[in-house]
Formats: C-alpha cells, sequence, structure tokens
C-alpha cells in the first residue's frame, strides 16, 4: 500500500509518514499543529483503514475547514486535501511519486470515459470530459476558464494521449498542484486531486475505464487493521455494520404496524 504523509506548512518540521491506525493532530509548544499522542492535547485524529482516511473532530473543536468546508464532527479525506484546524493548516499527502516521463506530443487523443469533476471553486459539482483537450486558464477560448486577474490566459493543457491523462503547463506559468504537490507537467492518474489557483479543485475520475494506474482516493490496506475495537478515544465511523444492524429491526416493525392496519380493517376501531 501507498504510505500518506501528514505535511505542516505552518512549522518547520519534515513530512510525517502515516500508516493504517489512528493518528492525533493537536499542538506543540510553538502553538503549530503536530502529530500527538496526549488525548488531552488532541484537536482532531485521522483514521485511516481500508475504507479510506477520515478526519475526526475533537469534543471542543469548532473551527475546521477541508478545502474551504466547514466540517462538524467528521469528515472522508483524499490525497492532496487542505486541513485548516484553528486558522493551521495541515496537507494530506500521498507516497512520493518517482518524475512522471511524459508521452511525445499527439498520438491517441480524446477518451470520454474520463472526466475532471470540480470538488471545489467556481465549477465544483461540473464535470469536465476529456473527450477532447481541455484547456485551464483566463483566456475566453478556455474550457476551465479561472477568472481572476492575476492567472494566465493559457495555464494548462489537459488530454489523453497514448492512453494517459496528461497535463502541460504552458510556457512561464506556474506549477498547478497535483495531489498537494507543485507539478508544471504530470501524468495523471484516477483519483489523482488538481488545484489551481489555490482553490479551484477537481478530481481525476474513469468510470468504465480498464486499466487505471491507481486509485490515489483509497489505498488497499492490508486486512487485520480494525480501527472499530480500538482503544482510542475517537472512533472510525462503521455505517456498513450499523445499518446491517437496524434492519431486522425495521423489518420487525414494518410487520407490526402491517398486523395492526390489517386488524383495524378486519375488525374496525375501537369504540
Amino acid at each position: 500500500m501507498d504510505t500518506l504523509r501528514l505535511r505542516f506548512p505552518d512549522s518547520n518540521q519534515a513530512d510525517v509518514a502515516v500508516g493504517p491506525g489512528l493518528h492525533g493532530i493537536g499542538r506543540n509548544a510553538d502553538g503549530a499543529l503536530a502529530p500527538v499522542s496526549d488525548g488531552a492535547r488532541m484537536l482532531a485524529q485521522l483514521c485511516i483503514d481500508r475504507r479510506g482516511t477520515w478526519l475526526k473532530l475533537g469534543e471542543n473543536v469548532r473551527t475546521v475547514h477541508v478545502n474551504g468546508r466547514p466540517v462538524k464532527h467528521m469528515a472522508m479525506l483524499r490525497i492532496g486535501d487542505a486541513i485548516y484546524i484553528d486558522g493551521r493548516e495541515l496537507l494530506l499527502l500521498g507516497a512520493q511519486r518517482e518524475p512522471d516521463t511524459l508521452p511525445a506530443p499527439g498520438g491517441e487523443g480524446g477518451d470520454a470515459r474520463v472526466l475532471l469533476r470540480g470538488v471545489g471553486g467556481q465549477y465544483h459539482g461540473r464535470g469536465f470530459t476529456l473527450d477532447r483537450p481541455r484547456l485551464v486558464g483566463r483566456g475566453l477560448e478556455c474550457d476551465i476558464r479561472i477568472d481572476d486577474p492575476a492567472f494566465p490566459e493559457r495555464h494548462a493543457r489537459i488530454d489523453v494521449q497514448q492512453g494517459l491523462v496528461v497535463m502541460r503547463g504552458m510556457a512561464d506559468a506556474e506549477p498547478s498542484q497535483v495531489n498537494g504537490e507543485a507539478a508544471r507537467d504530470a501524468v495523471l492518474r484516477t483519483g489523482d486531486q488538481i488545484v489551481f489557483d489555490a482553490h479551484h479543485r477537481f478530481v481525476v475520475e474513469s468510470p468504465g475505464r480498464p486499466n487505471v494506474l491507481h486509485d490515489a482516493m483509497a489505498p488497499a490496506l492490508p486486512d487485520d487493521i480494525d480501527l472499530e475495537h480500538s482503544d482510542a478515544p475517537i472512533r472510525a465511523p462503521n455505517i456498513r455494520r450499523n445499518a446491517t444492524r437496524r434492519l431486522p429491526w425495521l423489518l420487525f416493525a414494518a410487520l407490526l404496524l402491517a398486523a395492526a392496519l390489517s386488524a383495524i380493517l378486519l375488525f374496525g376501531s375501537p369504540g
């Protein structure tokens, strides 16, 4: 499995590698966010298991945002997310990747099964299929237009070449963010998160497309990881198990209600 990393931009500490399990986040002596094991200092907790990565807030934490959106109790995270706890930043990164070898320009072009789905910024909820090349920039001819006077007219081009999803930065354009890391040119994979101009976020999706390189959203974890029986003060959710336990009771209640209605119809209402 790919090891995840935590980056604390407000401090000088190196990236912290994290694997399956529970990881506390609190403040160090300087007030910056840092990994902690003391429950009294814990502001939030990362829960990593085979279902993905979850952020669970402590009882007294109120001001938390993930990619600019407020979080009240819990949020599922993806690689490249920016987390703000009381105004301090934390980045969730994936394993460091080898530099990409981009294919030569040209070759196979377009694949309607691949799309960029907006998950933040003005294009939140909107999708752009890569059936043709997509241009990112401020110019009127751009497919993904970033209306910011400081943003380049032509920032990057994203298309499918030789079966690979390729992003190429335009001349003199600043790097974009791919899974939280600066990158001008990159081979994009299913689940990769790309950020333009700090807050316009997109995720690469490829429903129905075979032979994807990997899914950065949910790396496979060993089967022996079990957060549900951990003694940690904040636990990962168990949505599927709880729903399964409630189902027999719901069916039983429905049967009782049906029996009561049948009795009323057969014998009439009392009184």
